[in-house]
């Protein structure tokens, strides 16, 4: 016979960080913050593309008190990223970035039965049903699709119309595309800017290409703007007449392109928003608010907005499927960092 359970959630102990290019201050605080409040230690390993915020962010932390070892950040590459992942003396692997990292990370921890959180890619998708007011929709979806300069996991870059509205859709979107300013980002007046590397800039031109090969017709955009010699620019891109079986359409591109897909009615709509390996975000658009909620229960993805894009920071928030396992932000994101444990006393 058994008397009190005590049930404790003590820090899962060392976390391992590594850390995207795209947002890296903002998703480095997302992991951060938590394990800290867990009591957990943590070894940030920022991308080596963006290695300066980590490194100002490591300042802050010691004009704070924070005593020396709880807090660790080392830029580097790679390499040393699978060797914090392997280390026998790291508990947790908290990731951000590619499917395809997050597979090899996954593995690894897999092996060592390591706790791991992975927040990965996303193709998704914005559902635009056929009764709403057209202008109000383009101009609150467009921030969602082409944020970052398409450099977003969340970004809703499969655009669906009702084949009803489906040549109104696609023209103003089109439209409002053409007008998206493009330029240096320091300016305010920017609203796309560069992309981070050549090679991004080589891989969403692979696209551009490719999307053209598969049948889909390029309506604007595709190529570099005039004028901006400097810097890795991609103009905004919007290809329409796509199937949602294209690479384009399945693949994350991660850049300014957007694919506009045609779709019969709302069930065609949510099979189609689903027909993804990704289930990180999406959104519905709709004159009724109760039957955009109708239609977010039915697309599995692990954030969706109805009628906007956002995301609640005190709420969990990561994906289905290929865009990953487990939960930032909220309760669900606090706990990734705790294990749970019982202890039981004596009667008595």
């Amino acid at each position: 016979m058994l008397g009190p359970c005590i049930v404790r959630r003590e820090p899962v102990g060392v976390a391992g960080c590594i850390i995207p290019w795209n947002v890296p201050l903002f998703v480095l605080m997302l992991k951060l913050g938590p394990a800290l409040a867990a009591g957990a230690t943590v070894v940030v390993k920022p991308a080596p593309e963006t290695p300066l915020d980590a490194i100002i962010l490591a300042e802050a932390v010691e004009q704070a008190g924070i005593p020396p070892g709880v807090v660790n950040i080392v830029a580097a590459g790679r390499e040393v990223g699978e060797h914090l992942v392997r280390h026998p003396d790291v508990d947790k692997i908290a990731f951000t970035g590619s499917t395809a990292a997050g597979r090899r990370i996954a593995s690894i921890c897999g092996e060592q039965l390591k706790r791991v959180t992975l927040e990965l890619g996303g193709k998704s998708a914005a559902i635009i049903l056929d009764d709403v007011d057209l202008p109000g929709v383009i101009a609150g979806l467009l921030p969602g699709a082409l944020m970052n300069n398409g450099q977003a996991c969340v970004a809703q870059t499969r655009i669906l119309a009702s084949r009803s509205r489906y040549r109104e859709v696609a023209d103003a979107l089109v439209a409002a595309v053409r007008a998206w300013t493009v330029g240096d980002p320091m300016d305010p007046s920017t609203l796309c800017g560069p992309l981070v590397a050549a090679r991004q800039r080589d891989r969403v031109e692979g696209y551009i290409a490719l999307g053209k090969q598969e049948g889909a017709t390029l309506a604007c955009g595709g190529g570099r703007p005039k004028g901006l010699a400097k810097g890795w620019y991609v103009e905004p891109t919007v290809f329409v007449d796509v199937d949602n079986r294209m690479r384009i359409a399945q693949e994350e591109i991660f850049g300014p392109v957007l694919a506009v897909i045609p779709y019969d009615d709302e069930a065609d709509a949510v099979r189609i928003a689903n027909e993804s390996a990704y289930g990180l975000s999406g959104s519905v658009w709709t004159g009724d608010v109760d039957r955009g909620l109708g239609v977010a229960r039915r697309v599995r993805t692990g954030t969706y907005t109805v009628n906007g894009f956002a995301m609640e920071f005190g709420a969990p928030f990561g994906g289905f499927k290929c865009s990953g396992v487990g939960r930032e932000l909220g309760p669900e994101g606090l706990e990734a960092y705790l294990e749970p444990k019982q202890i039981n006393l004596p009667p008595g």
